[in-house]
């Protein structure tokens, strides 16, 4: 694993309230780093990194990612949260990347957001 893994690892996955989670890359719509396993479809990444683009829309539209359809629980310059059924989506933007986590059934969604929003604090205090 590089070092953004790990940090992925240490700051996520080890809460073991994330099931999976990436980091992309919003300039070049490349993952830069990702749970153990995920692999991400460009169409996918396109998607995530394009839901902070126009809020408004995909609060009203939520989000179809992974062959899913997230209603949009909150939507702003920040943070995009979605939930579909007992699964959700937590996304964070900095200035340079979308930080993305999932969660399933008997995780807890609001450790998640706290994990993921904590790390995307993380990199918008050193402007990344």
């Amino acid at each position: 694993m590089n070092q953004l893994q790990n940090l992925l690892h240490d700051a996520l996955i080890s809460t073991q309230h994330i099931d999976r989670c990436a980091l992309l890359n919003k300039d070049d719509y490349s993952v830069k780093a990702s749970s153990v396993g995920f692999q991400m479809h460009e169409v996918d990444i396109e998607v995530l990194i394009d839901a902070f683009q126009n809020t408004n829309l995909t609060r009203d539209r939520g989000i179809y990612f992974d062959e899913s359809n997230y209603a949009c629980l909150r939507s702003d310059d920040k943070s995009i949260y979605a939930k579909d059924g007992s699964k959700g989506l937590v996304l964070a933007q900095t200035e340079k990347y979308i930080l993305m986590a999932t969660y399933k059934e008997n995780m807890f969604a609001s450790v998640c957001v706290e994990a993921l929003e904590k790390l995307a604090e993380y990199f918008r205090q050193k402007s990344s």
